[in-house]
């Protein structure tokens, strides 16, 4: 999980790695070396490295159940935090990280890089436009047969904590909405590598009304979805299907009165240079240019609660 980190950090003059820290000693050297640092801290305490480093940020890149406890420590040392997602494993923890930054002053920010994809960005501009009016409905599916081994084959909601937690967030973004209330089903298939529930389905009441339904597995073998899922956007005057790729389909009533509406076929809108892209690297280099400059990042701490 942390490659993409210490990848992105090797290629920015903004950042300098100076410490390595997990509970298993090799682990963060083994990072260290990826990073190229022959003198970068290695080491299994927190709070030790924090004190002898005085670093500017911490990135957290470790488990759900550690996150609390690490950006907790790294705001009471004096430390900006990007973590990975979730925020926390729970709501409460949640919120007790999200106390620790607001008392602290310090930038919090979460890596949700599914927002920083190009194509997301065309659709979710394209639908602010008023292409196909207000929306009603959307719906999604991910499915991807994910032999990862480690952690996550042990991990209790897998599914939810570390994949769909980016769809529903994605999902807020397309439609410009928070969820108000949700009904999910969770299980483990049979046949499944997992130990606990690797499948689920969500129906989600968003704050404007809109419908959003997710279908999920992480154990379904065959025709894999993209990681981006497949999407059907439905507004009252036409309909978007996305394949999570480049692979867009739209159409929008131009003709009513029949048993059938007439549609004419739409495109979605291309790239802009304003679009926040880039992945892990764009929320990464807005939240040094937060830290740097001030503001608030997009997927700043209060906003993943």
């Amino acid at each position: 999980m942390s490659r993409r980190w210490t990848q992105v950090s090797k290629c920015s003059d903004q950042i300098d790695l100076v410490g390595f820290v997990d509970i298993s000693a090799e682990a963060a050297r083994a990072r260290s070396q990826d990073y190229t640092s022959d003198s970068a801290y290695v080491g299994t305490d927190l709070a030790k490295a924090l004190d002898e480093l005085a670093p500017d940020a911490v990135f957290d890149c470790t488990i759900p159940e550690a996150h609390t406890d690490v950006a907790i420590e790294a705001f009471s040392q004096g430390c900006h935090v990007m973590s990975e997602k979730p925020m926390a494993d729970s709501m409460e923890n949640a919120r007790r990280a999200s106390a620790a930054a607001v008392n602290s002053g310090k930038v919090y920010s979460i890596i949700q890089n599914r927002r920083y994809d190009p194509n997301i960005r065309r659709l979710s501009r394209t639908l602010r436009e008023d292409t196909i009016g207000d929306l009603t409905t959307v719906n999604c599916d991910f499915y991807i047969g994910a032999h990862f081994g480690g952690f996550r084959d042990r991990m209790k909601h897998v599914l939810l904590l570390d994949m769909a937690i980016h769809t529903f967030d994605a999902a807020r973004l397309i439609t410009g909405a928070d969820p108000v209330s949700v009904y999910c089903k969770e299980w483990n298939p049979e046949g499944s590598w997992y130990d606990h529930h690797a499948s689920a389905i969500a129906v989600f009441e968003m704050s404007n009304g809109i419908i959003y339904t997710y279908r999920g597995s992480w154990c379904s073998e065959g025709l894999n979805t993209t990681w981006e899922c497949d999407w059907r956007i439905i507004g009252q005057r036409g309909t978007i299907t996305w394949d999570g790729s480049d692979g867009f389909v739209g159409e929008r009533v131009v003709k009513t009165g029949e048993f059938r509406s007439d549609c004419e076929d739409l495109d979605v809108f291309g790239p802009d240079p304003s679009d926040r892209i880039g992945g892990h690297e764009g929320l990464i280099l807005d939240f040094i240019d937060c830290v740097q400059n001030g503001g608030e990042p997009e997927t700043t701490h209060t906003d993943n609660i």
